[in-house]
């Protein structure tokens, strides 16, 4: 079986003048036209394709990368608004359709939104959506408290960041327990910090407990030898300066330095830190 709006490892099974058709282990076949066929490719060989629906709604493979993948979300841009909806570069040939019905505000062209993808099971053809709750779960969750986990930042509130986790749930990063710069469409990884009863959760973008000192030293060992081994930085350091440098918060700084200490990789002076 071939799955639309995802990557398929599919064997070639013949030349033709318009490209290769490609076939999965069931028997369905798929055309992966010239323009897209890796040069040295021969009968036999696997490839690993992306399959949808090309402009006149027929199966193609296409070896381009798209920004989103089925059942995903990701931050696109409009590039057509139009009385159908409005069309956002996916990376694609054939831009990815997010009808008006579901759109949670009207889209404009040129602007950026998170996007969920999915294929409509009415026309089989792979939408967007940026009423991104429909397709967030809380209810039945696949994390637990101190997992590590793939964050995407969504919306900025007055708590914090509202993230998507795992591309299934929906968290919290709250923004005194961020140190860096983060933006809207941003993926990076973070830790489920409290799963609260009502299945709300919290989420850090720093590792918790005892994983915790292990990235600070090395991340403080790090920026210490790209500043000559040394760095202005104590333990009566204000946060701020210690968040301005270094990314972090000053008790991650001071189990950083605590780590390096017992190591004896740096020695504390008066005005800062040093490596031996």
């Amino acid at each position: 079986m071939i799955e639309l709006g995802n990557y398929n490892e599919l064997e070639v099974l013949r030349d033709t003048s318009v490209g290769l058709f490609l076939g999965s282990k069931t028997g369905t076949e798929i055309l992966l036209p010239n323009k897209y066929v890796p040069k040295g490719t021969d009968i036999g060989d696997t490839l690993n394709v992306f399959c949808y629906l090309d402009h006149e709604e027929r199966p193609i493979a296409t070896t381009l990368t798209p920004t989103v993948l089925r059942n995903k979300f990701a931050l696109l841009k409009v590039v057509e608004v139009n009385k159908i909806g409005a069309f956002l570069d996916w990376g694609l040939e054939k831009h990815l359709l997010v009808p008006f019905s579901e759109q949670r505000d009207k889209m404009k062209e040129g602007q950026w939104y998170i996007v969920h993808c999915y294929m409509d099971e009415v026309s089989f053809r792979l939408v967007g959506s940026n009423k991104l709750n429909k397709f967030l779960n809380n209810d039945t969750l696949t994390v637990q408290e101190e997992d590590k986990v793939e964050l995407l930042f969504t919306r900025l509130t007055e708590l914090g960041w509202e993230v998507i986790i795992n591309d299934q749930h929906k968290g919290l990063v709250y923004s005194n327990e961020i140190f860096k710069s983060v933006g809207v469409g941003d993926r990076m990884p973070g830790f489920i910090k409290k799963i609260r009863t009502d299945n709300k959760i919290d989420v850090s973008i720093q590792p918790l407990g005892e994983n915790i000192l292990e990235p600070a030293a090395e991340a403080i060992y790090k920026k210490l030898k790209d500043n000559g081994g040394y760095l202005p930085l104590h333990d009566k350091s204000a946060p701020e300066e210690i968040k301005r440098e270094l990314q972090m918060s000053k008790k991650t700084f001071k189990k950083g330095v605590g780590t390096l200490y017992k190591a004896r990789k740096i020695e504390l002076k008066v005005d800062g830190i040093q490596i031996i």
